[in-house]
């Protein structure tokens, strides 16, 4: 059963960074606010710098659903695709903090959790539990 709940998270995790891509490179707001990023006042999701980090969302979301299949098909590179999708996800979102909004929030958890699952010494147990 877990198995299934953390493929889905996975997949759902992905499909939810599109909303990102979406929001910079159209003018659907996909539940963004038109504030700035928490960096400086004139950098907006509509901006070349906000561009970027739509591609940057759209990496993130491939590679989570890309996770979520990989663990679905038992491959052996799955945990390495959810660090890299963890990471970039955190990068994206972290900056939009004050943009983004409410569930992606909950996303940066769960990226945290993905990490503190398969980052520290306790990873082979996680993995394994997972199969």
């Amino acid at each position: 059963m877990l198995h299934f709940l953390v493929i889905a998270a996975f997949i759902l995790h992905g499909l939810a960074h599109l909303s990102g891509f979406m929001a910079s490179w159209t003018k659907n707001s996909s539940g963004f606010s038109s504030r700035p990023w928490v960096l400086s006042t004139g950098v907006t999701l509509h901006s070349g710098v906000g561009h970027i980090f739509g591609l940057l969302w759209l990496v993130a979301a491939i590679c989570s659903v890309g996770a979520g299949i990989g663990l679905a098909a038992q491959q052996a590179w799955w945990p390495t695709l959810a660090v890299v999708q963890a990471v970039v996800s955190l990068i994206v979102i972290v900056p939009w903090w004050n943009t983004v909004m409410a569930g992606a929030k909950i996303g940066a958890v769960f990226d945290a959790l993905v990490l503190i699952a398969l980052l520290l010494p306790w990873r082979d147990s996680v993995i394994a539990a997972l199969q």
